[in-house]
């Protein structure tokens, strides 16, 4: 495993790292397969463990948590995020500061822990003025609960917004963005993200960067039942066209002559990127870490990245 730092923070993250989305609390209720596959995750070198208040309602926080609390939590990064209706209450939604205080506590006591490595605002939240969002997360930092507080699906415009009015104020700014990045979405990072996030010292840990699957070959021959697309109509619509299946066969040519599965050549497209600091992965079985954690440390030469871009190609001037 190589480890990244987090933007320009002195936080170091692990390469791959560990989420909790859609699998613990949906996919696997199973508390002992939920254990093997955490463990096999940390005793891989995975540090960093993805989670928010909003997967399974809780629940994948608590399953996640119950296993975390085992290990030295000094070599622990968990996150968690906050944004998203946690119940039918008209204030336990958004970025207030009253549902950010409180559901950082909840989020606390479902981990099992004293504080959090990272809070992420989990989206936007156009009811909440900035300024009252940015000084309740400082505030949370202030604390001691979170180390460091970042955004999630947020506009270059809106990062901006937020680092600025930190920094003129003298509160602490966020050091990182979670987005979707992969090879079938890739533009708005590359594109929009990424040309202010470097510059200004985010790190970025992306999302679904094996594109719901899809990249694995998975679904080569339509949609499995049990997966994510067979679970997400949304997602399967728009991920599980013939085009994207072609070219997902097109991308093992490539894999098999470098030795690689898929997954690993697609979690290594993205670990190309500098400005990346980590990509999260889902797992439903053990063998998934063990799969996708050979990623770690592959470097793609110049001409694999043309022939992968051939396939997969990002629009003009991609950063």
């Amino acid at each position: 495993m190589e480890y990244r730092k987090l933007g320009r923070s002195g936080l170091k993250v692990s390469e791959i790292s560990l989420g909790g989305w859609v699998t613990f609390g949906n996919q696997v209720t199973d508390t002992d397969l939920t254990r093997d596959i955490i463990l096999k995750a940390f005793e891989s070198g995975i540090n960093f463990f993805d989670q928010a208040d909003v997967y399974a309602t809780g629940k994948s926080e608590e399953m996640m948590g119950a296993v975390l609390k085992e290990l030295p939590r000094h070599r622990l990064v968990i996150s968690s995020k906050v944004y998203w209706p946690m119940s039918e209450d008209v204030n336990d939604r958004g970025l207030s500061r009253k549902h950010i205080l409180e559901s950082i506590d909840r989020s606390l006591k479902r981990l099992q822990t004293d504080y959090l490595d990272i809070y992420f605002a989990h989206r936007y939240d156009v009811e909440t003025p900035i300024e009252e969002t940015v000084m309740a997360f400082d505030q949370v930092v202030r604390s001691g609960r979170a180390l460091y507080w970042g955004t999630s699906e947020w506009t270059a415009a809106q990062i901006a917004e937020a680092v600025a009015f930190a920094k003129a104020n003298g509160l602490h700014a966020p050091v990182v963005e979670q987005p979707q990045y992969s090879l079938m979405y890739r533009d708005r990072v590359e594109k929009e993200i990424l040309p202010y996030t470097d510059p200004h010292g985010l790190g970025l840990v992306v999302w679904s960067p094996l594109g719901m699957g899809m990249l694995t070959g998975k679904y080569d021959n339509g949609i499995p039942e049990g997966t994510r697309m067979a679970q997400n109509e949304g997602f399967a619509k728009r991920f599980v066209t013939d085009e994207n299946v072609e070219k997902v066969k097109q991308l093992k040519t490539i894999a098999d002559e470098l030795g690689l599965t898929r997954s690993e050549l697609a979690l290594a497209w993205v670990l190309r990127q500098k400005g990346v600091s980590s990509a999260i992965i889902g797992a439903t079985k053990v063998s998934h870490v063990e799969d996708n954690i050979r990623a770690a440390g592959v470097k793609l030469s110049d001409d694999v990245l043309a022939r992968i871009e051939a396939i997969f190609p990002g629009k003009e001037s991609v950063y």
